[in-house]
């Protein structure tokens, strides 16, 4: 067996400072999704011990379409629909499924997706399996997305469009032009397709997420994970009942995949509870937002973060990699991030701002981070 080829470019990812590595969890919580900090919520545990204890079983036993789908599945999709407004939702292991699903299953041949440039890594694997063609507008310029959906029509596009972007991006903490694209995909009869994934539970009333806005809109598929804010696993699909039936029937990964836990499917549900009666976890995690743009951003020149996700580049992979060990071996749990997560000559530090730490911990970071960086 020839492995040459595998340690070969082992060897050149290292070389480059882009040899990645599975790191224990250790120090302060800078570096997780679980932004209220309900990954470890009591409520959320005792509804999941109450199930075992009522004799829900741990596994599903195979995809939804055959044994897999329990009723806890469906009493989820049941609440998630009402949370989030919508005339239907479906339940998935996690996002990168839940975007494969749809991309890779709604677009059809003749149609065009037109996708933010900086957008999800699982929603650029959906769009190599779709049968649409795919183009990628400037990052959150609501313009370019205009512009690429009129030549397309000058050069005969007679299909229909798919605007696909995230609500609040998971490496640089930017919200997207929600109003403009919902302006242009209405004057282009266009779908909207919103990942919600790092908005859900921190933004919008009772934690609905940045397109609380846009409830009931006949043109709107959002997907919400779970295992961010709300704590736990998985991913829900929300939108019209028609294309969440096309979904059940034509999203291969759906159909293929063993149906998550039906545990789970109740620890969402009980998450969804958490996440709507939260508002004095998100009005703590502003003022910890807050407290970073005094302590963290103004002291490096950075603007003022829009959200819970603070982005520290330092250009360089090796040297982004270099002050994280050192922020780490502080006692501070931040991660480097490089390519091809982002873009080359972008490598950062990325900063999430959690309630597993507290308004002393943030003050630290920013003093343990300009010592770094001196």
């Amino acid at each position: 067996m020839n492995s040459e080829p595998h340690r070969s470019q082992l060897a050149a990812l290292e070389s480059r400072g882009r040899l990645r590595r599975l790191v224990s969890r250790s120090g302060r919580d800078f570096a997780s999704n679980d932004y209220l900090g309900l990954s470890s919520d009591p409520i959320i545990g005792q509804a999941v011990a109450d199930a075992v204890g009522r004799g829900v079983p741990v596994g599903s036993g195979g995809s939804r379409l055959l044994r897999g789908n329990a009723p806890e599945h469906e009493g989820l999709e049941a609440k998630a629909a009402a949370f989030f407004r919508t005339e239907a939702a479906l339940f998935l292991a996690n996002g990168l499924l839940a975007n494969m699903a749809l991309l890779s299953a709604l677009p059809q041949r003749g149609d065009l997706i037109v996708a933010d440039e900086l957008i999800h890594a699982s929603v650029h694997d959906g769009i190599r399996l779709s049968k649409a063609a795919a183009v990628f507008a400037r990052h959150n310029d609501a313009q370019s997305f205009a512009d690429l959906i009129a030549a397309w029509r000058a050069e005969g596009g007679k299909g229909r469009v798919w605007i696909a972007v995230e609500t609040l991006y998971s490496m640089d903490g930017d919200v997207a032009p929600l109003a403009g694209l919902a302006e242009i995909a209405a004057r282009h009869d266009a779908m909207l397709l919103l990942d919600e994934a790092h908005a859900t539970g921190v933004f919008g009333p009772a934690g609905r997420g940045l397109s609380a806005g846009l409830d009931g809109l006949h043109n709107v598929v959002s997907l919400h994970t779970c295992g961010k804010a709300m704590g736990v696993e998985g991913a829900l699909v929300c939108g019209p009942r028609l294309y969440i039936d096309y979904l059940i029937n034509r999203a291969r990964p759906f159909i293929f995949s063993t149906a998550p836990s039906p545990l789970m499917a109740v620890a969402v549900s009980a998450a969804l509870d958490r996440v709507e009666s939260a508002d004095d976890h998100r009005q703590r995690l502003t003022i910890l937002r807050q407290d970073a743009a005094e302590t963290i951003c103004a002291p490096l020149g950075l603007p003022s973060p829009r959200s819970q996700i603070i982005p520290v580049i330092l250009g360089k992979d090796v040297r982004a990699m270099a002050v994280a060990a050192a922020l780490q071996a502080d006692g501070f749990d931040v991660r480097g991030i490089r390519p091809p997560t982002v873009p080359p000559g972008t490598s950062r530090l990325r900063v999430s701002l959690t309630l597993n730490v507290g308004r002393a911990d943030v003050a630290a970071l920013g003093e343990a981070l300009r010592r770094a960086l001196a």
